[in-house]
């Protein structure tokens, strides 16, 4: 995703200058990005930058009055609506004004600021850590980028793996503690304020700690209700501020419900859009164009079908790439649709993290379903991650949450979808977030704070049911049990068929039974594209001699299950995905060394 890179170093200016340029080059991923550099020998501190376009943007680095703070900052920083200082420029301003700067920022940001009138330099993430800043703490030089990439790209001898972060992608699907894939790289934990002095580390400093918010006093049901809403309808207009056009990415769940509930706007202000598939519309699509039209905006379907298919190579290659390995390939539908979305808005507005804060959905935990695809050695990495797991998950669940879940987990998501636009949330909203940390815990036993929210907003809103079924009046009960029992046969059908199933499936696929089951709520479906559109791709990936020799896997058993799953004799839909990732971060990340 655009962001910062850069190294501070006592190199030789010629030396340290061409490394910063092959770093910026190595982040600039689309030619609607844009670049710029920044020097201070003196200080030791080469910094640039990739950016998307814009519109009045304010010119980096930014300065103040007598030149002698700059900063270079990435993200958005969502404050109060009524001021009307320029986009950015107000945050030099604040950092000479506040000492406990950036501690008062509100956003997902990454910056440098460089104070030439006392020699230091502070390098800052945002306080979940969501604008990821990765780095290298070498000898000659500190390395830090926006993405994994660049600083391999200088510092090649770091392209080798870390074996426990690669066992926890394997569990978790993501890696844990602020490690990386990548051996003797890392990533600022979120809230950190790196103090640097005339070109050396003096100080890893944090500016915000979660017990800061995890020590206020609960509030009652009602209390806490009312605070809620107080806020969320306060915060939301910063959420809609700014000079490029936005388009809201509506689905058919209760956390966009939200947000059109209570930003009314006027009648086709705000394009509206869903992610549909290519057996028929989901229910997603169906739910979200009612929201749209009693909201008096258009709404529009992105479909992912068989152009996706034809270029999926590409997708799922670009995919890793770009998320320097934190996505699986089955997000690369995600980085399909996000570029047609670019072409409505540069800015999506979702939901994200609603659920997660809201609800305390928690996305993911350790699963291996066959252990006996690694060599025992790596085995013994892939288990780890469970104990680890089981770590982090101690203390306040909404700390795990927005400082653990979001930027470990839902961060690869991000970074790819950032890469082609903006994204916005209002549920990772400092006082948002804040408030919520006061809540009751029987506010987290139901669905009704959502729903009485949307109802306060816009009371038609809330008698449409979700696309599962929630709300809408009476029946809303029955309609969810329906839905639900409609929502596990399509994951039973798809990632969840037993072996002996998927055996029965290919003997009746004349009739074509996926049309029965599929694209009702989901827009992908890799149980099916794995078996037919996408058999030779995986078989030529994963039934390469390079494949084969990586020396954590047993390739006579992954010899076994591409065959299996391609002859439609049984069900590997999700180790596919690990093994495909896993292939492609050996190929364009460690291979290349």
């Amino acid at each position: 995703m655009p962001g910062i890179v850069g190294l501070i170093t006592r190199l030789p200016r010629e030396r340290a200058s061409s490394e910063l340029l092959r770093m910026v080059e190595a982040l600039r991923h689309e030619p609607f990005y844009q670049t710029g550099t920044w020097i201070d020998e003196s200080m030791g501190v080469y910094v640039g930058w990739t950016e998307r376009k814009q519109p009045l943007a304010d010119t980096m680095p930014i300065r103040n009055e007598r030149g002698d703070v700059v900063l270079v900052f990435s993200g958005e920083e969502f404050r109060d609506t009524r001021t009307a200082e320029p986009e950015k420029a107000h945050l030099v301003r604040r950092y000479e004004d506040d000492p406990s700067f950036p501690a008062g920022l509100n956003g997902r940001f990454q910056g440098l600021v460089a104070d030439r009138r006392h020699g230091t330099a502070v390098l800052f993430t945002d306080r979940y850590g969501m604008h990821r800043i990765y780095y290298h703490a070498g000898r000659e030089a500190f390395y830090f980028a926006a993405e994994a990439k660049a600083i391999l790209e200088v510092r090649p001898e770091l392209r080798r793996p870390d074996l426990r972060s690669m066992g926890e992608l394997v569990a978790c699907g993501c890696v844990l503690e602020n490690r990386t894939l990548f051996d003797g790289v890392g990533v600022l934990p979120g809230g950190a304020a790196w103090v640097f002095s005339h070109g050396i580390l003096e100080r890893r400093a944090s500016y915000f700690e979660p017990r800061a918010w995890e020590e206020q006093e609960p509030l009652a049901p009602e209390a806490y209700y009312r605070e809620l809403r107080d806020v969320f309808s306060a915060i939301l207009p910063r959420y809609f501020a700014g000079p490029e056009p936005m388009a809201m990415s509506l689905t058919g769940g209760l956390d966009t419900r939200m947000i059109m509930a209570w930003r009314a706007l006027a009648p086709g202000a705000l394009p509206c859009y869903t992610f549909g598939g290519m057996f028929r519309e989901c229910r997603d699509v169906r739910v979200a164009r009612r929201v749209a039209r009693v909201c008096g905006q258009p709404h529009e379907v992105i479909r992912v079908g068989q152009d996706f298919l034809s270029r999926f190579e590409h997708y799922a290659e670009r995919a890793v790439y770009l998320a320097d390995g934190c996505v699986e390939v089955n997000r690369s539908p995600d980085l399909y649709v996000n570029e047609q979305a670019r072409d409505i808005a540069p800015v999506r507005l979702t939901g994200n993290y609603g659920g997660e804060v809201l609800r305390r959905v928690r996305a993911f935990k350790p699963k291996v379903r066959h252990p006996d695809l690694f060599h025992p050695d790596f085995r013994a990495h892939v288990d780890a991650a469970s104990s680890t797991y089981a770590e982090v998950l101690r203390g306040h669940p909404l700390s795990f949450t927005v400082f653990r879940q979001a930027p470990w987990h839902h961060y690869g998501l991000l970074a790819l979808e950032e890469t082609q636009l903006a994204l916005r949330s209002p549920y990772l909203d400092n006082d948002f977030v804040r408030t919520v940390y006061r809540a009751p815990a029987s506010a987290f036993a139901s669905n009704d704070v959502c729903l009485r929210l949307i109802a306060d907003g816009n009371p038609t809103l809330r008698r449409i049911s979700t696309d599962r079924g929630y709300g809408g009046g009476a029946a809303g009960r029955w309609r969810a049990f329906l839905l639900g029992l409609e929502f596990k046969a399509e994951y039973a059908y798809d990632y969840g068929m037993p072996h002996w199933m998927a055996r029965l499936d290919r003997l009746l696929s004349p009739l074509h039974p996926e049309r029965l089951f599929l694209g009702r709520h989901k827009f992908y479906h890799f149980r099916v594209w794995y078996r037919d559109a996408l058999a030779r791709y995986v078989q030529g990936m994963l039934l390469d001699r390079r494949s084969l020799a990586r020396p954590y896997l047993d390739p006579h058993r992954v010899q076994a299950m591409v065959t299996a799953h391609v002859r439609g004799h049984a069900n590997y839909t999700s180790e596919l995905h690990k093994l495909l990732t896993l292939e492609l971060i050996h190929r364009l990340f460690l291979d290349s060394r």
